[in-house]
């Protein structure tokens, strides 16, 4: 006999069917002792021999028999946990029907059963019977106290942001929420739930309403300022009207700083900045804000504002021991805001040619997942020091652990490459990593901005149409294609189709719209490409965006406006060569 810890081991059907029994004799026991007779269980000899029998089934795949077996004791014994077994039984088995037939009958057997009404609405909801789903919904929410009725409203929505059909989804939560949406209180929670699941449907439209009447019965509720952020990128106007209500009360600060970390992403630095600068004055121990601004600082350039921002960012944070401490044991690792606090400080090191503090700053961290970017950091303060086969070496002797850590140092090294000028060494290095990634269609698009920048365009071009013949929606080849032919001003008809085809997978694509404004403009319909650079610019505030934004407006006698368009540009990124040379050959100067 085999033996486990002095005990005889008991066959492992026999142990799973004690668990179930186990867990079932719980909600069979009586209640603390009081004068009351004990309370006999539900378990006869029958059932524990039929639950014997159903787990014996599941261990020998026989899914059907066990779950039966399982199903039928739970409405013999009418309990909770056998039902839920019956439900796990049948999706164990992939049989969506048999587990919402298991659940209905839980609900059925137990009305006032909270856990199983959950159990039900999350089944309807995956397997889109979304019109069933409202009644588990009203039931669920309507056991709910006052107390915990928006917490409960979150609960309950999140299961219908599961549903494929989100459309029908947000209907259904709407008419769940009916009596709430009215409430000065739950209200708000309501409208920010029924608006996201709009959101996530893509009709921005109708979640910017539902934000709109959240906003109008509570303009401070954190949950619609979070809608209101996300709706953003649909209608920036829009949505910030019913932010700027709740930025002014200056309420919660992570809800300020998702608002700030928005503005970066749609590139409105000047924004961002302002609204984080704010942020430092009224919450200046919030560290994370100070973190953001430097980051901002350095994008713009002001480095002794950037230093000073990340320095006072690492002074609010928890003290920690040293990278470099004597015992790596006891070192603690960096936490992932300071590892980008001390990435942005070695790199203010290096614009100021500083690269032993460069790489003093890099040494403060220690965070083995970061292995790469501290890697690709001390790589650009050795190509700054001329030493750039040092550089490459550095990189090269990163570990490869699979394919993906091998593409991810071809991508390092390239983007080493392309900071320091390097075109040369870059298109080495793709024609030599395509010897082992043939199909990979992003390294022969890189290879075809190299054959471009080296003056072969028609190089170029050869790479773009193998890349589109062997993937038809890599959008990116059709519009770096068409944006060249319009650059060189060739066959611009054939250079509108390809843009045109690249719109077509992503039609709101800012960059995309301004290749295709560049061809209009090179064929002379200077209003459409205003119209088009005007919206491009509005979605995405790019400094290249503005260099031919400024350009079209030169063109259309408009130099006020076009300097205006530079000088916003220049605020984004003051180092951009395409805008510099665009105001250097068109206005002189800078």
């Amino acid at each position: 006999m085999d033996y486990y810890g002095g005990m005889p081991r008991l066959p492992s059907i026999v142990l799973a069917c004690c668990v179930v029994l186990a867990s079932w004799g719980q909600s069979q026991a009586a209640e603390p002792e009081t004068s009351e007779p004990p309370h006999n269980s539900k378990l006869t000899a029958e059932l524990f021999y039929q639950l014997l029998v159903s787990e014996l089934s599941l261990q020998n795949e026989d899914i059907a028999s066990a779950y039966g077996l399982t199903l039928d004791a739970a409405r013999r014994a009418q309990d909770p946990l056998l039902f839920q077994r019956a439900v796990e039984i049948a999706l164990r088995g992939r049989d969506g029907s048999a587990a919402l037939q298991a659940a209905k009958a839980w609900q059925q057997a137990l009305p006032d059963s909270l856990e199983a009404d959950r159990y039900l609405l999350q089944l309807l909801v995956g397997l889109n019977k979304l019109a069933e789903a409202l009644a588990p919904a009203q039931r669920l929410l309507a056991r709910t106290q006052d107390a915990d009725r928006g917490a409960n409203i979150v609960f309950v929505s999140r299961f219908f942001t599961r549903a494929s059909d989100k459309i029908a989804a947000a209907e259904v939560l709407e008419k769940a929420l009916a009596s709430d949406l009215v409430r000065a209180d739950t209200g708000p929670v309501a409208w920010a739930m029924v608006g996201n699941l709009r959101l996530l449907a893509k009709d921005s439209t109708t979640a910017l309403a539902a934000a709109r009447k959240g906003a109008a019965l509570n303009p401070l509720s954190d949950d619609i300022a979070v809608l209101s952020v996300n709706l953003l990128d649909a209608d920036f106007e829009s949505a910030q009207a019913l932010l700027l209500p709740y930025l002014a009360a200056k309420t919660s600060p992570e809800i300020h700083m998702g608002y700030v970390r928005k503005l970066i992403d749609l590139q409105r630095y000047v924004q961002a900045l302002t609204v984080v600068e704010a942020l430092n004055l009224s919450k200046p121990d919030y560290a994370q804000a100070w973190l953001v601004r430097g980051s901002i600082e350095l994008q713009n350039q002001a480095l002794q504002k950037a230093e000073q921002s990340l320095k006072r960012y690492l002074s609010l944070l928890p003290s920690q021991e040293p990278a470099d401490a004597k015992d790596d044991a006891e070192a603690t690792t960096t936490s992932p805001g300071a590892v980008q606090a001390y990435l942005l400080l070695s790199q203010i090191a290096q614009k100021n040619k500083d690269p032993l503090q460069a790489l003093a700053y890099l040494g403060q961290i220690n965070s083995p997942q970061d292995t790469a970017k501290i890697q690709l950091r001390r790589a650009m303060v050795l190509a700054q020091q001329g030493k750039m086969e040092e550089a490459r070496a550095l990189i090269r002797q990163l570990p490869e652990k699979d394919t993906d850590d091998a593409r991810n140092k071809i991508s390092l090294e390239l983007q080493l490459l392309r900071d320091n000028h390097q075109e040369q060494a870059a298109y080495g290095l793709l024609t030599q990593a395509l010897k082992s990634f043939a199909d990979d269609a992003e390294l022969r698009y890189e290879l075809a901005i190299s054959a471009e920048k080296l003056g072969r365009p028609d190089e170029m071009e050869h790479i773009l149409r193998a890349v589109i013949a062997s993937k038809p929606d890599y959008h990116a080849a059709y519009n770096a294609l068409g944006y060249s032919l319009a650059e060189r001003n060739l066959r611009l008809n054939e250079a509108r189709a390809l843009v045109q085809k690249a719109l077509e997978f992503a039609p709101e694509d800012p960059f995309i719209i301004d290749s295709l404004a560049w061809v209009e403009y090179r064929s002379g319909n200077l209003a459409e490409a205003l119209a088009l650079l005007q919206k491009a610019f509005k979605a995405r505030p790019d400094p290249e965006i503005a260099a031919h934004l400024g350009e079209v407006l030169w063109a259309l006698q408009r130099p006020d406006q076009a300097s205006a368009a530079w000088k916003e540009g220049l605020e984004l990124n003051h180092d951009n060569e395409t805008l510099k040379s665009t105001i250097l050959r068109l206005r002189g100067k800078l």
